[in-house]
């Protein structure tokens, strides 16, 4: 578990770097073609009974995402009926080429309330499609073993609404001094990656002590 983190970790140093041209480039606030702002994704889970929320900023082609994938989903059934998950949408285009329609096909499937289905799928599958020339034939097939209306997820893949949403995460990220991924929050405070689920925990907990502490 150690030396995986470690290599996690270094994985997100390298990321880092590689992020600063892309977050200066797609900085500006994102409108739709008639000027509305568009609004950031809501993507959350958790039953929040102790009213403290763990925001998550990932990219699904990110291999320290996806080493993280599993302790999120271990922290999350330790706690998921005293937080709140949320997962905002923070593609590297500029070192991960299939980032972006990843992210559509994960907005396409909360469309049809299937997001943290896709989600799991595009994190637990990275390595099957990370590394193809056009990775959409491999999403589609993963939006039909989802049962989802596929006249309705091939229009969403590709709408303006669906890149509006994704443009306000990456902005909204931007604003947060996100500059790779992943970038976890907790209560809006951004922290230092755990190194492990129970490094996790104790962040949590300290948070929901505070809480309880101010009510």
């Amino acid at each position: 578990m150690k030396s995986r983190f470690s290599l996690i970790l270094i994985g997100c140093v390298v990321i880092f770097g590689g992020i600063l041209f892309f977050t200066k480039k797609d900085a500006s606030a994102p409108t739709t073609s008639n000027g509305q702002a568009v609004k950031a994704s809501t993507h959350a889970r958790g039953e929040g009974q102790k009213k403290v929320t763990v925001t998550e900023y990932g990219d699904f082609q990110c291999p320290a995402c996806a080493g993280y994938y599993s302790v999120v989903e271990e922290v999350f059934k330790k706690y998921e009926k005293d937080i709140t998950f949320q997962f905002r949408n923070f593609p590297l285009r500029s070192i991960h080429p299939n980032a972006m329609a990843a992210h559509r096909a994960a907005e396409a499937a909360s469309n049809q309330n299937k997001f943290w289905e896709m989600y799991g799928q595009l994190y637990s599958t990275q390595t099957a499609w990370s590394s193809l020339s056009d990775a959409s034939a491999t999403f589609r097939s993963y939006a039909q073993s989802l049962g989802l209306d596929m006249t309705k997820y091939d229009a969403d893949v590709k709408s303006e609404a669906t890149n509006g949403i994704l443009n306000a995460d990456i902005a909204e990220g931007t604003k947060l001094d996100v500059t790779g991924t992943p970038t976890f929050f907790i209560e809006g405070k951004k922290i230092e990656n755990p190194r492990d689920a129970e490094s996790f925990y104790k962040l949590i907990d300290e948070a929901i002590a505070a809480k309880n502490q101010a009510q």
